[in-house]
């Protein structure tokens, strides 16, 4: 068979990769402008080793950075420190790692250049949120303790995304996770993060947020100071749950999230508690349950085991025949009693009838007694009611007599004589 692979022209002298390392390395530290080069930027992030203090200086205008690093001998000699937001002047030379094929800026002295435009420009976007409220404590809501849907927004390629499906699945197996990718480096990362954001708001089913990136140099991190970034996070109606790299330094996402958590993985285990967790409490409950249910019953038991000792002490039976003889008792005096009152009711009746017989007129007129009216009705009580020649009418005990009044004797009456019977006429 004959091949049909284009002929290549191979060079007998092809570099290896040590050489090609080896020949850029002679390129730049035996140039004369780079082993003793002043370069100017602002520092973005340092770290301090034992070895020395390794930081990045980057041009936040051009978006260009370099490593630099300070070896622990040359420490002292600096007239300055470098730390993260200051414009520094640096005096070093270029240095080319063979292992890693990357160079560095051997640094020899760093002078103060004034705060650095990107930390003027974070601090004095940090406090105009602040001043609006974005990172008051008031604003942050609370996680929900058992939730059944979880939304996580990072980048697919990112390790965070891994760690925290795997962190979710061994606190909380069950939970129902959504992946709302986003760019979390670049340029367009804010924009991105906005509309992972938004994306998860319109699919209305998470309960709490994840934004999430694995660790970087700061200026790997600068998407995540954007004000579209904290504005969106801010404006969320779910809580929010920042897991944002291993840095120490708080971004202003960090700062207006609900939460803050230094890794993705711990971001996971905020927002999920453990399922090992729940069923300890749960199973803390049951015996502290149980513990009161046994307490309770034991409590009751003593109590009925007392109140039977006391019935048995009481003697019942004595105590009902005690109880029927006081009943006997009192009904004996009820009766007596109500004897007493109705002998009384009949004496009274009894004198009040004879008070009301001694005063019957009818009695009165039996007596001998008379009552003497006038021809209109009237009754008679005094001589000075009549004339002479006037007919009354004498009521007796038995029927009536009309007489004729022929002489009145007041005068007798008033001197104490006594009256002279009226001569009748034939």
């Amino acid at each position: 068979m004959t091949s049909h692979l284009p002929s290549l022209l191979v060079p007998d002298s092809a570099l290896s990769v040590a050489g090609l390392t080896a020949y850029i390395q002679a390129l730049l530290e035996q140039d004369d402008q780079l082993r003793q080069v002043w370069v100017t930027g602002e520092v973005s992030s340092a770290t301090r080793y034992r070895s020395g203090l390794f930081f990045t200086l980057q041009d936040p205008d051009a978006q260009a950075a370099i490593s630099c690093v300070v070896w622990s001998n040359q420490l002292n000699r600096l007239a300055t420190l470098p730390s993260p937001g200051e414009q520094l002047i640096i005096l070093g030379r270029v240095h080319v790692h063979p292992q890693r094929g990357t160079y560095q800026l051997i640094v020899w002295q760093a002078l103060p250049a004034g705060e650095g435009l990107r930390a003027l420009r974070y601090r004095q976007l940090r406090k105009r949120l602040e001043v609006e409220g974005l990172f008051d404590s008031e604003r942050k809501r609370a996680l929900p303790p058992y939730p059944q849907t979880i939304a996580v927004v990072t980048s697919p390629q990112a390790a965070a995304w891994g760690d925290i499906k795997r962190t979710l699945k061994r606190r909380y197996p069950g939970l129902h996770v959504l992946f709302s990718p986003a760019l979390v480096q670049g340029d367009q990362a804010p924009a991105s993060i906005v509309q992972a954001i938004h994306r998860v708001v319109r699919d209305g089913r998470a309960e709490v947020l994840i934004l999430s990136r694995g660790g970087g140099a700061t200026e790997d991190m600068v998407c995540f100071n954007d004000e579209r970034v904290v504005r969106a996070i801010a404006e969320c109606p779910i809580p929010v749950v920042a897991g944002i790299g291993h840095q120490r330094d708080e971004s202003l996402a960090d700062l207006v999230a609900d939460v803050c958590a230094h890794t993705p993985t711990a971001a996971a285990e905020q927002a999920v508690p453990l399922l090992a967790d729940l069923y300890a409490d749960h199973q803390d409950r049951v015996s502290r349950l149980s513990q009161a249910m046994t307490s309770y019953l034991d409590n009751a038991a003593d109590q009925l085991y007392r109140l039977k000792g006391r019935l048995r002490r009481l003697h019942l039976d004595r105590q009902i025949r005690q109880e029927a003889q006081t009943i006997v008792w009192k009904r004996q005096q009820l009766i007596q009693s109500t004897h007493y009152r109705l002998q009384e009711a009949i004496q009274h009746c009894y004198l009040l009838r004879q008070k009301l017989i001694t005063l019957d007129p009818a009695a009165v007129l039996r007596r001998g007694y008379a009552v003497l009216r006038q021809t209109e009705g009237t009754v008679v009580r005094s001589p000075a009611q009549v004339a002479p020649g006037e007919t009354l009418t004498v009521q007796l005990a038995h029927g009536q007599l009309h007489v004729i009044v022929t002489e009145i004797l007041t005068d007798l009456l008033d001197s104490g004589q006594t009256p002279r019977p009226p001569q009748t006429h034939d």
